[in-house]
């Protein structure tokens, strides 16, 4: 199957990491991404709001290819994802091909989906051991470190039902951190934690950003928005209703639903 695009408009050299243009998506009758734009430049922290069933999650597993766009593409560091193009027609790639594109873009599910019969190091290092055949004395090296940065060295031999929720949510973001992606996805990474949990994730996340790492979070967490945030996106009905620096979107937004959002969840 081949679906006609336009050939790229940026020049060579300011692509941005993140290029979501005119995406479309549907399940049956029901359409869920209608025509999205979105650029996200390197070291940006791009976080979208929204309602449910708005299309954020959506939006993000098209980003890595987890759900095939209907129409428009998307490139992450000038490479288009999922796809090569012929002329002006875009060709799937093999599974092969996209699982490879995947290690460059990390993502962190809401619900850990870590590895129950595993133990915390070994969900950390099957990935970069399997995928990318690293030697696994450097593998292993690299999840320890990785456990210290997310406050988890003394947890490298629990298994995921011995941890909290936060715990086994630090632990998916060292996991997807062991493949050194060039972006990270977040879906809604506190909306399965207890609330005295939500903190102790947040805090990683936050440690991310100031270290300069590309990342789209979809999360309700507006404090979280305003604090770390370069863009703030708003989706409803599919589409980014408003997006901007989050002193503009949160404090003062331009669309009526933006408005009618945030004084609901503010």
């Amino acid at each position: 199957m081949s679906t006609a695009v336009p050939a790229p408009a940026t020049p060579a050299g300011t692509l941005p990491m993140v290029e979501v243009r005119a995406v479309h998506k549907s399940f049956g009758a029901l359409e869920v991404l209608r025509g999205i734009d979105l650029q996200v430049r390197t070291g940006e922290v791009a976080v979208v709001l929204g309602p449910s069933g708005s299309g954020k999650s959506t939006l993000l597993r098209t980003i890595n290819h987890l759900e095939k766009v209907d129409s428009g593409r998307i490139s992450v560091d000038g490479a288009l994802v999922g796809y090569r193009r012929s002329g002006d027609k875009l060709y799937e790639l093999r599974e092969r091909e996209i699982l490879k594109q995947r290690t460059h873009i990390g993502f962190v599910f809401q619900n850990f989906n870590l590895f129950p019969h595993l133990t915390v190091l070994d969900n950390i290092t099957e990935a970069p051991l399997a995928a990318l055949r690293r030697p696994r004395k450097d593998v292993l090296a690299t999840a320890r470190a990785l456990l210290d940065r997310v406050g988890l060295a003394d947890k490298a031999d629990a298994y995921p039902r011995q941890l909290s929720g936060g715990q086994q949510q630090r632990v998916a973001i060292a996991r997807a951190l062991a493949l050194e992606p060039k972006l990270l996805l977040f879906d809604e990474p506190t909306s399965a934690l207890d609330p005295e949990l939500v903190g102790e994730v947040l805090a990683v996340i936050k440690d991310l950003a100031r270290q300069g790492t590309t990342m789209i979070v979809v999360t309700h967490e507006i404090g979280f928005a305003r604090e770390v945030a370069d863009t703030v996106v708003f989706m409803d009905g599919g589409r980014i209703v408003e997006q901007g620096p989050p002193g503009q979107v949160l404090d003062h937004p331009r669309h009526e639903r933006t408005k009618s959002f945030l004084s609901k969840v503010l």
